[in-house]
């Protein structure tokens, strides 16, 4: 039995989309599985009996799959992570992630305020030995296959062994998640040669040339990432810090829309239609993307997750249970540690 915790209050849609998509995501998880609704359970309790009787009207729904795990205190999106990590003992983000640490729950799902979840998320769970910090590993769509991209938003500078580090994490990810053979890992430049770049990213690519374990074919630019190869490489993870991560990840949400919305209104198609058929572009394809370096699994969803994005970052939580991923990043690190 897996059980994956979700916040019901965090998000822009809460309650509604994060109840609506644990109520989507029990059809697709085993039939021990568990959802944990964690927040208000007034709340809770009155939005889920609307859904039944509306969105979900005539379909069977096991409701002792859905307990209710209280919580008086919500993190409001805006919120300064400091001050909601100080005044909000009992939010509904800390009291998931506490029952992850507490061994009640195998993983934790939020769309609420990410900064107050990775630090949360790092305070409750901790950090893998080695690890100076975490990372944010977000999936990007490509002509070829998705990609892994990290870190994408968790920290804004870091160290050329802190992108050794996420390297180690997202192969892990890529293999466990994306059944990736030996992926294959790049590290994000303004040019391939090892000599382009500013002085992390010089430094990076000698570390991560000589790094054991790891698949590095060099540097990539940003203009392989939407074709997912590099010099004539299948790629599978690319490597830089969460400046340019968060960046590039806000780019990719606002290009594709655009996009759908030219080419519908040029060629004359249903922009609905058209983007139905362009889904692996849309962000709530992908559900959430993991924080990875802490022992556990917190996935951190979009904040305008809908209820489709909601279950499929619960579906990414059980994969990463299912695969033992937090127990082969600690190995992985370990390795590293050993070989430096």
């Amino acid at each position: 039995m897996i059980r994956i915790a979700v916040d019901a209050m965090g998000g822009d849609r809460a309650p509604r989309a994060p109840l609506a998509g644990a109520i989507l995501a029990l059809s697709e998880l085993g039939d021990g599985d568990v959802v944990q609704l964690v927040g208000r359970p007034d709340v809770i309790e009155a939005t889920v009996d609307d859904l039944l009787a509306t969105d979900f009207a005539g379909h069977a729904v096991d409701r002792s799959r859905l307990p209710i795990v209280a919580a008086s205190d919500v993190i409001a999106m805006a919120e300064k992570p400091t001050v909601a990590l100080r005044s909000k003992p009992d939010s509904s983000m800390r009291v998931g992630l506490k029952l992850q640490a507490d061994g009640g729950s195998d993983a934790f799902v939020s769309a609420g305020n990410t900064g107050a979840q990775m630090a949360l998320s790092v305070l409750t769970l901790r950090l893998h030995d080695g690890l100076g910090r975490p990372a944010i590993a977000a999936i990007f769509p490509s002509a070829r296959r998705p990609v892994v991209v990290l870190d994408a938003g968790a920290n804004v500078d870091c160290s050329p062994a802190e992108l050794v580090q996420f390297a180690r994490l997202g192969s892990v990810y890529a293999e466990d998640i994306l059944r990736r053979e030996r992926p294959a890992v790049g590290l994000l430049s303004i040019g391939e040669e090892p000599e382009k770049g500013n002085a992390a990213v010089k430094d990076a690519h000698q570390l991560l040339a000589a790094a054991a374990g790891l698949h590095f074919i060099g540097n990539v630019e940003g203009r392989d990432l939407p074709l997912g190869e590099a010099s004539g490489h299948d790629l599978d993870v690319v490597v830089c810090d969460g400046f340019t991560g968060n960046v590039l990840l806000k780019f990719y949400e606002g290009i594709a829309p655009f996009l759908i919305g030219l080419v519908a209104d040029r060629a004359g198609h249903d922009p609905r239609a058209l983007a139905a058929q362009l889904k692996e572009l849309d962000y709530a394809e992908y559900g959430g993307a993991p924080l990875l370096g802490v022992r556990g699994v917190s996935i951190i969803a979009h904040g305008r997750s809908d209820a489709r994005a909601v279950k499929n970052a619960i579906l990414v939580a059980k994969r990463a249970v299912e695969a033992e991923m937090d127990v082969h990043i600690g190995r992985r690190l370990a390795v590293g540690a050993s070989a430096a």
